[in-house]
């Protein structure tokens, strides 16, 4: 009871008497329901609620955050329900406990699947009232204080987890506290050993530093007195032990180099000193070139503010400094719990990060699952940011490693989808390139243009990838429809039924209640997809059409359905979208006599018809092959593949590149192979537009006297 004396004690501190009452009485509940339990320390289960409760408390949380966290636990790990809290506190508390709550009813397929669909439930949460995050934060940093008592595997688990998710939750929210204990305790927690070397040797060379921080402290304090420049505080910062192994890690730095490095913060009562403090430390000392960054002109995402300079000082030590004001070192700190307006009982956050926050809502709208969802959050998780101005001089940050895609889905959903190049700094460059701060992006879009699935290969916001996935997997329905369609018209021609009337007539209920489908164009997307085979719908849709029939006279119908193959075969573009796609083992070209091979999920597969595989199909299911041709209107590119076996000498491959540009083909991929020192040999993927194409390209590279022989791959 003595540790909710102390809680009890720091919330009188600033919280109404009424809402001290509530707290009291939320106490009581969560101390009945866990009346008996005790944590793996064997003290009883109430400390840990109540030790949540002072974190949040300490951050001047209201007092509905305070209640919810004393009853994080109760509707997880006893029979206390959502409804007993939303009757005793409303359901304000009850929303905000949900939110923390792990999901136990439903079944998953894998512990993967659970965590992250739990995840996925926590941040939703999150989006409807962010104190749900705060919350779990410090219920989160409480376990991770006290893992002495579990074995070392879970303890492992456990700060991974936390390295891997919650540090960079509490980073993006501007959290530094919660942050920097995150890191270092699950760096404790992770590598023991490591950390006991990295912490003995911080000790060590803090007593060697000592005179040289005094004197540099001394100097500064001084100059700024000279400059008449008041400050609030000026005190050396300490570096943590995580930071210290990732900088030693990740740049290959010795201890002694990231040690050389001497820190200081500054803290001012408003923003014009902060600027006369930096002139000021300029003068004093001289500026590294280049490691000067202004936060406070240009906050990064997550809110944080402040001036970031570094020196050489004294007997030629770096010297890094901070410079910001009292109220940017609160949010600095504790970041978003900074905002929180007690007495109005909302929240006041930074608009960056209220787009956040949307941004994770569109996110989860074009996530097609949870594990998809937390893949698609870390890349909007990354602590690196840069910073990039619109043509029209609007500054948006985004992670380190984003490209134009990213800036256009960033700027909104549908500039990404209509983009189709970009100008970085007035320049044409590729969309895949990725961008640095201070660069001004401008994006070129299309009426026409739509996402290209390669784009995932390069995208890092989560925004950019929930989005293109998304729209991807409707064009592809789209598709899947127009092919399946197209398939059930043909299987349906020789019995005089015009699919059209079909779709207007009662008979289209009877087939659809029949196949257990919605609506027609569910039907259709299946058939397009592979999940269903035209000809065998078209045998229940004989059925229903002759209901009276002799069942002979049916059962040779249906027999002539199922193996009948059109007149008219498919027509096949190349442009029909992700539901008809060309094989990678004989590559076929227009002109190429050519076969459809349906496969579950990917729609019609082209063969060329002396394709093993497609003759493989075609023996064991019949059924799944169709009849196609290409289209007269095809204009697309393919690829094709030729071997090219030549004189090694000087130049060759230079020869053989010129020539099929000047065929007007390009290089998908090439690969080389040395015979022996004379000869060797050249695999190419070339870009053709048809046989004729491609045979024009062959006559080129025939022509080189270098060339012994050239054949294409089948």
């Amino acid at each position: 009871m003595f540790l909710f004396t102390d809680l009890r004690d720091e919330i009188k501190a600033y919280l109404e008497h009424d809402d001290v009452i509530q707290v009291c009485q939320a106490f009581l509940v969560a101390f009945r329901a866990h009346d008996g339990q005790v944590r793996r320390s064997g003290e009883p289960y109430i400390c840990h609620p109540i030790e949540v409760a002072r974190i949040l408390a300490s951050m001047k949380m209201d007092a509905q955050t305070i209640m919810a966290a004393l009853m994080h636990d109760v509707i997880e790990d006893t029979e206390v329900t959502k409804e007993d809290i939303a009757k005793l506190f409303g359901d304000e508390v009850a929303n905000l406990i949900d939110g923390v709550t792990k999901l136990k009813q439903i079944s998953f397929r894998s512990k993967i699947e659970q965590q992250a669909e739990n995840f996925r439930k926590m941040m939703l949460a999150m989006v409807k009232d962010v104190r749900v995050i705060l919350v779990k934060l410090a219920d989160r940093l409480h376990n991770m204080r006290t893992l002495g008592a579990l074995p070392p595997s879970k303890k492992r688990r456990i700060a991974r987890e936390t390295l891997d998710i919650y540090a960079p939750i509490a980073h993006r929210l501007g959290m530094h506290n919660i942050r920097l204990e995150f890191e270092d305790l699950g760096f404790q927690s992770m590598y023991p050993m490591r950390y006991r070397t990295i912490r003995d040797s911080v000790h060590k060379a803090r007593g060697n530093r000592h005179k040289i921080i005094e004197k540099i402290e001394e100097e500064l304090k001084e100059h700024l007195k000279k400059h008449q420049i008041d400050y609030i505080k000026l005190s050396g910062r300490e570096k943590h032990y995580y930071s210290i192994y990732k900088k030693m890690l990740n740049k290959g730095l010795s201890f002694n180099e990231v040690m050389d490095v001497y820190a200081f913060r500054i803290l001012l009562n408003n923003r014009d000193n902060c600027y006369r403090t930096l002139g000021s430390a300029h003068a004093l000392y001289k500026p590294v070139p280049g490691r000067f960054k202004d936060y406070i002109a240009i906050p990064k995402a997550n809110g944080y503010q402040s001036l970031h300079t570094t020196l050489f000082g004294p007997y030629g030590v770096p010297i890094e400094i901070q410079i910001r004001t009292k109220k940017m070192h609160q949010v600095a700190e504790v970041g978003i719990a900074a905002h929180w307006l007690y007495k109005e009982g909302n929240t006041k956050i930074e608009a960056s990060t209220a787009r956040w926050l949307k941004g994770v809502e569109e996110i989860q709208e074009h996530s097609g699952s949870s594990l998809e969802f937390i893949e698609d959050m870390k890349g909007d998780l990354f602590p690196g940011e840069v910073y990039i101005f619109s043509p029209k001089g609007k500054i948006f940050a985004l992670p380190n490693g984003s490209t134009a895609v990213d800036f256009a889905y960033a700027v909104h959903t549908h500039i990404g989808n209509a983009c189709i190049a970009s100008k970085i700094d007035n320049r044409l460059m590729p969309l895949s390139t990725p961008l640095m701060t201070g660069q001004t992006v401008e994006i070129i879009t299309a009426p026409a243009a739509r996402p290209n699935p390669a784009w995932l290969s390069f995208v890092v916001t989560g925004k950019a990838r929930g989005n293109i996935r998304h729209h991807l997997k409707n064009q592809q329905l789209l598709d899947a429809i127009e092919l399946g369609k197209a398939l059930l018209e043909r299987a349906l021609t020789h019995a005089s039924i015009d699919l059209d009337a079909l779709s207007q007539s009662t008979l289209s209920q009877s087939l659809l209640r029949k196949m257990e489908y919605e609506s027609l164009d569910k039907l259709y997307a299946d058939i397009g997809i592979g999940h269903r085979t035209a000809n065998m719908v078209a045998q229940n849709i004989h059925c229903l059409h002759s209901p009276s029939a002799d069942l002979q006279q049916t059962d040779n119908t249906d027999t002539a359905l199922a193996t009948a193959q059109p007149a008219a075969p498919l027509l096949i573009k190349g442009t029909e979208g992700m539901v008809v796609s060309f094989a990678k083992c004989c590559y076929p070209i227009p002109g190429d006599e050519v076969i459809g091979c349906l496969n579950a999920g990917r729609g019609i597969i082209v063969h060329r018809t002396h394709c093993k595989n497609a003759l493989l199909t075609l023996k064991r299911n019949p059924e799944h092959c169709i009849q196609i041709d290409w289209s007269p209107s095809t204009a697309a590119d393919f690829s094709a593949r030729v071997r090219v076996e030549m004189s090694n000498f000087r130049g060759a491959l230079g020869r053989i590149t010129t020539e099929i540009a000047d065929a007007d083909s390009n290089i998908e991929h090439i690969h080389s192979d040395e015979s022996d020192e004379r000869y060797f040999i050249v695999t190419l993927t070339l870009s053709v537009r048809n046989r004729v194409h491609l045979a024009r390209v062959m006559r080129r590279l025939k022509g080189l006297r270098t060339t012994l022989r050239i054949y294409r791959l089948k």
